[in-house]
């Protein structure tokens, strides 16, 4: 059975989503995934939109995708921080496997140059291995998973 992911895009800034999203359907079809889409308003809801999808078990492991652009307020520092935080406390307490996709840079000119820049950054976040290695580590039931205990390191 192929290895099912769900990928999940902010499409704020909708030209850029759409170059990551075809970047990162190249890797997981080439990885043999059956892919899922959904959208969400912006990158700050994706951490809950995971968390969401994973209470169905219907998931191996998501592919979050979106971008965030410096403005003049401190927004941008909050959305940055909250999603990678939100994320990362996904992955690390409940095991998820997730590929982090979400561009945060200072502003729009790189993408103002054309298309070349969707393989090279693409390529570095979901080259195959790396989504192989996630999507080929089934997620064990909830009943399997031992409890998480405090560290014995002192």
């Amino acid at each position: 059975m192929s290895p099912r992911i769900l990928m999940i895009t902010s499409r704020y800034y909708e030209r850029i989503a759409l170059e990551l999203e075809a970047g990162a359907h190249e890797v997981l079809d080439a990885a043999g995934a059956t892919t899922t889409v959904k959208l969400v308003p912006g990158a700050f809801e994706i951490p809950a939109a995971v968390a969401m999808a994973a209470d169905s078990d219907l998931y191996d492991g998501y592919v979050t995708l979106g971008c965030v652009v410096r403005g003049e307020t401190t927004h941008y520092d909050y959305v940055c921080g909250e999603s990678a935080r939100g994320l990362m406390d996904l992955s690390v307490g409940r095991r998820l496997a997730i590929g982090y996709g979400i561009l945060t840079v200072e502003n729009q000119d790189p993408f103002e140059k054309g298309g070349c820049w969707r393989h090279r950054h693409i390529q570095d976040w979901y080259h195959a291995d790396h989504i192989q290695a996630q999507q080929l580590v089934r997620r064990p039931q909830r009943q399997d998973l031992p409890s998480p205990t405090k560290s014995k390191l002192k």
